[in-house]
Order: structure tokens, then C-alpha cells, then sequence
């Protein structure tokens, strides 16, 4: 059941905007409207130059001027090799690419790509790390920006970082400044590692309700679930480049981790409480929709969306213990968490909270009525009309339909054993 105020539109009032950055409806345009449009300056980024000592950085980012929101970008940080590479570069005065960043208001910027190079100055400078791994000045090796030779330290202060400034002036809205910004993310990302959808929600659609599933991700119940480093562990892991030394950490749930999957799953639980919604639109863009209208929620809707969430983690966690998202019954044994158990687990106990205890309290029968069968998919027939061998657990499924049906089976095995514990009171 949804609470007040959990509503979910699909009429966008920014949809307007997009479509008209996009140019929609704007193909058939002739050449005089088109140079028209472009005197007008429409689509146009208003950019202006700076160059930066590197020494000014460190007072630059104590200003309060520039916003470094450790949220903004990829969760991957930069181990102290990586940063030894980069002042290394310095002192060979080899060119770094610019820092790019957006005009949030007059003299106040938001860093859009460049952060990490911003941070292991800031940390050089304070002495935070002693280089090492240097490939052309090996002789630098493990030590700190106050102990190099006179001549290296003036050298490296003398160097600049340049940037490149999207000011405020080039949106006339804030509909039109967030696109804006999508448009030039999207560019500055498109020639590296591709960005996984929820990294790029992250980077440009952050906000109040985005801040709530990054908290909530920290859950040591939800990370022990789905096989992920705990919060405590967080920080070492952060920094590791290569996972393949440390036999602890498997390197395929760490990518969960460090692309930000482990968010979205938060974000899926919420979304998938508006499932009747999702239409014919992909799940990546039905999660961004739905993201951009939870951003606007009020405060005291997001407190009780929290305490549902934690709420359901809690009980799945005391019903099925870490294993809980791996399937249940099939021919082949699993041992990694689905999406297509999470999604549909969490709906259904989400909606059961109130009979916690008793399901505590069957977990055993619940846990054997769903390891006795292997449930199909019922969608999907062949010529005859008879089930083809689906599991409802493959992941390969996972329209609205499929997530019903298996969120209706959950539902039917719990009404099950909460018809039981009805019955057993009732013959006492």
C-alpha cells in the first residue's frame, strides 16, 4: 500500500524542456530558421578558461566555493599509486587534461569531471600520502610533498591545473540546467569507461531521495545479503585497484560496489512499489522517471519510506538469514543473490511487516514450501499450450509481468503459513 503523497506521475512538467533541447518536432526546420536559431544562442554552452598553481588548490577547495561531493561521480577513488602517477606527471610537466565545472551560481561551482585529480592534490599538499610506484623519478619514492628537495616542491607548485567553467548563464531554468549538464556529462564520459545508468543518476539526477539510497545501501544486512563489502570494510576497499590478490573480496561483487548497482537495487524497491507504472518504458528509464519525481518528496515521506525499507530488510534477514535473494529451489544449486528474489521478496514482505513475528516465527515452514518446487513461468508456452522448462527465478525475465507473477507466488506461500498460524490459534 502506498503512503500519502507516494504518488508517481508520468506527466513530467520538465518534459517539455527536454524535448526541447532534443529539438523535437524541429526536424523540418529550413535553413533561415536554423541560423535564426543559432543567433539566438539556444543549445549552447556559455564556457569561459582558468588555470590554477597547483599550490592555490588546496585554499581554493578550503573556500567553500567549489562543492567536491564525494557523491557526484564514480565511487572508485584513486589509491596513492595512482596519485604518485599524477604529480609524477607534474614534475615531468607532462599536460593533464582540464577539470570541467558548472557555474551553480556566481562563483560557486559544482566539480563535473576532474574530482579525483582535485583531491590528490589537496591530499599531497597535506602530507596525506608519500608517493610511490614513480616509474621516471623512482628516487622520489615514499616521500611526502614536505620532504622533496627544494628545487623538485618549486617546480610542482609552479605547474597549473586548467579548467574549463560552464557558466550559470548558459540555462535560463533549472529544467534547463540539468539537462544541460546530462548533455555535457554524457559527452565528457563518452570517450572512457562507459558510466553505468545508475552512476550517471547519480552524477545528474542527485538529490534528497538519491542521498536516502545511498544510505540506505550501507545497511550491513542488505550488504551481507547481496554478498558485498560491509560499511566498515568500505573505506579499504574503495582504494583497491586490483582485486585479484585478496582472496576475501571476489572482485565480481565488488563491481556492485564500485559501479553503484548496489543504489540502484535500493531504487528498484521503491520503484517497483509504482510497478503498475512502468508501461512499455525499459527499466533504466522508468527508474530515472521515478527518481526525478522522488527527488521532490517531502522529508517526512522519505522518514517512513526509510523505516519501510529497513523494516523489510530486518524481517527478510531474521526469515532467511544472507542467503535470502539466492533462489530457492532449481536443478542447478545457486549461490549468488537475483535480482529477480529481491525484487519480488522485498515488495511482498514489505507489504506483510505487520505479521513480522509470525513470520519469524514460521520461517522454517516458509523456507521449506519454497525449496519443495520449482515454479515456472506460466507466461510462457509453447504450440501445445504446455509450460516451457522457465524457472519464475531466471533473470533472463524481467518485464512487469514477470515481476507480478513472482511477487503473487511469494504472496501465496506467505498467506499459506499465515493461514496455518490462523488455524493452529483457532484449534487451541
Amino acid at each position: 500500500m502506498l503512503l500519502p503523497n507516494e504518488c508517481f506521475r508520468e506527466d513530467r512538467q520538465d518534459l517539455q524542456v527536454e524535448q526541447d533541447l532534443n529539438g523535437t518536432g524541429s526536424q523540418s526546420l529550413t535553413d533561415e530558421d536554423i541560423n535564426n536559431k543559432y543567433k539566438r544562442g539556444e543549445i549552447r554552452i556559455v564556457t569561459e578558461q582558468a588555470r590554477y598553481p597547483l599550490d592555490t588548490i588546496p585554499g581554493m577547495l578550503a573556500g567553500g566555493k567549489y562543492t567536491l561531493d564525494p557523491e557526484y561521480q564514480r565511487r572508485k577513488r584513486w589509491n596513492n599509486a595512482r596519485k604518485s602517477r599524477l604529480i609524477e606527471s607534474f614534475i615531468m610537466n607532462v599536460p593533464i587534461p582540464p577539470i570541467f565545472l558548472y557555474e551553480v551560481e556566481y562563483s560557486k561551482y559544482e566539480v563535473m569531471d576532474g574530482q579525483q585529480r582535485l583531491n590528490a592534490i589537496n591530499d599531497f599538499y597535506a602530507n596525506r600520502f608519500a608517493l610511490e610506484g614513480l616509474q621516471y623519478w623512482k628516487e622520489l619514492n615514499n616521500r611526502f610533498y614536505n620532504d622533496l628537495p627544494d628545487q623538485v616542491r618549486s617546480g610542482i607548485d609552479r605547474r597549473y591545473l586548467s579548467s574549463v567553467v560552464l557558466l550559470e548563464e548558459t540555462a535560463k531554468t533549472t529544467q534547463e540546467a540539468e539537462h544541460l549538464k546530462r548533455i555535457v556529462f554524457e559527452r565528457l564520459n563518452s570517450g572512457g569507461e562507459k558510466l553505468t545508468a545508475q552512476e550517471t543518476r547519480n552524477a545528474l539526477l542527485n538529490g534528497k531521495f538519491n542521498q536516502l539510497c545511498i544510505k540506505l545501501a550501507t545497511n550491513d544486512k542488505f550488504r551481507q545479503m547481496w554478498s558485498l563489502p560491509l560499511e566498515s570494510e568500505i573505506q579499504r576497499v574503495s582504494s583497491i585497484d586490483d582485486l585479484s590478490y585478496d582472496p576475501k573480496y571476489d572482485p565480481k561483487r565488488l563491481d556492485i560496489y564500485k559501479k553503484m548497482e548496489d543504489v540502484e537495487l535500493v531504487l528498484r524497491f521503491f520503484a517497483y512499489r509504482h510497478l503498475d507504472k512502468q508501461g512499455q518504458s525499459s527499466i533504466d528509464s522508468f527508474l530515472d522517471e521515478f527518481l526525478k519525481e522522488a527527488n521532490n518528496w517531502p522529508d517526512e515521506l522519505l522518514e517512513k519510506l526509510r523505516e519501510i525499507f529497513e523494516n523489510t530488510i530486518d524481517l527478510i534477514y531474521e526469515v532467511f538469514g544472507a542467503s535470502a535473494f539466492i533462489p530457492f529451489s532449481g536443478k542447478i544449486k545457486q549461490h549468488t543473490p537475483r535480482k529477480s528474489v529481491y525484487d519480488p521478496l522485498m515488495q511482498v514482505f514489505s507489504r506483510y511487516l505487520i505479521h513480522g513475528s509470525i513470520l519469524i516465527e514460521k520461517a522454517q515452514k516458509i523456507k521449506d514450501h519454497l525449496s519443495s518446487q520449482e515454479p515456472k513461468l506460466d507466461l510462457f508456452k509453447d504450440s501445445n499450450g504446455l509450460n516451457r522448462d522457465i524457472s519464475l527465478f531466471d533473470g533472463r525475465y524481467n518485464n512487469p509481468s514477470d515481476v507480478r507473477a513472482r511477487i503473487k507466488y511469494f504472496e501465496e506461500v506467505v498467506n499459506i503459513v499465515i493461514s496455518q498460524q490462523s488455524n493452529e490459534i483457532v484449534n487451541q
